[in-house]
């Protein structure tokens, strides 16, 4: 196979989804549902249920379903707090240059983390 076959033809997937103004919008429920699965797999490895995590989050299960909907973007930064101490984990959000972003290029998702 030669480095021809392997080289990107056309624009990124990013510059399309920008071309067609929903960047934004798919960017956001990446970030959701990365989330969502992280939490989800925090209650798998605590052996919590939804009825469990809310009592410990001190909140309802309508609550935590929001939370593990990745439909569902409008999540309270304080419940997100909430659901990472609960699971173990420390919460970590941060805003970072779209051109120093270089160690998450390689990657459409945006940097999420919940340590």
């Amino acid at each position: 196979m030669s480095s021809n076959e392997l080289s990107p033809i056309g624009s990124s997937f990013e510059s399309f989804l920008e071309e067609d103004g929903i960047f934004e919008s798919v960017d956001e429920a990446a970030v959701k549902e990365v989330i969502a699965w992280q939490v989800q797999q925090g209650m798998i490895d605590k052996g919590l249920s939804k009825s469990a995590l809310a009592k410990t989050m001190n909140t309802s299960r309508t609550q935590v379903d929001r939370l593990l909907d990745p439909s569902n973007t409008g999540v309270a930064l304080h419940t997100l707090y909430r659901a990472a101490t609960v699971l173990g984990k420390r919460l970590k959000i941060e805003f970072a240059d779209v051109e120093q972003n270089e160690e998450h290029a390689a990657s459409p998702l945006p940097f999420v983390e919940m340590a």
